[in-house]
This record gives C-alpha cells, sequence and structure tokens, in this order.
C-alpha cells in the first residue's frame, strides 16, 4: 500500500455466492473510480462499476451511505477499502 492512499470505507458483508461485498463508506465515491481493497487477507484493486444501495443501482455513494458493491475477489469483514 502506497502512504498516500486515503481510507474511504471498510467492508461490513460478504455474499460469497453473489460475489458482493456491503462497503460502510466514510467518502464519496462513485462509478469509475480506482478502489483498493487491504487486509485480512485481500490485497487487490478494481474500478468501481457496480453499486446498489436499497436494492436500487446508484452511480454515486455518500460519507456515511451502506451499499453494496460487485467485487472481482473475496474479502472479509473488516477489510478495509482505499481510493487508489
Amino acid at each position: 500500500m502506497a502512504n498516500d492512499e486515503k481510507e474511504i470505507g471498510e467492508v461490513t458483508h460478504y455474499f460469497d455466492h453473489i460475489g458482493v461485498a456491503v462497503i460502510k463508506f466514510s467518502v464519496s465515491c462513485k462509478d469509475g473510480d480506482e478502489v483498493h481493497f487491504m487486509g485480512h487477507g485481500a490485497d487487490f484493486t478494481q474500478k468501481v462499476e457496480s453499486m446498489q444501495k436499497d436494492h436500487e443501482d446508484v452511480a454515486e455513494v455518500k460519507k456515511g451511505d451502506e451499499v453494496g458493491m460487485k467485487v472481482s475477489k473475496k474479502v472479509k469483514e473488516g477489510t478495509k477499502l482505499f481510493a487508489a
């Protein structure tokens, strides 16, 4: 991890059968942003492409939002999310 990466959220749940992480965001995030998952065995970067809040597709989330995001690899509760 680069020292200049800013923490933007944390995984609160993971649905293995559909590859979706529930993330509580501490800053805003939008489709197309690059994010870095790190911790609890995870260390990968991906582009934000699919987020849902209250079962509705959203293109942007705000601080405090808890949303489901399609992830390319398994993550665990407590995994940190950084702006890449």
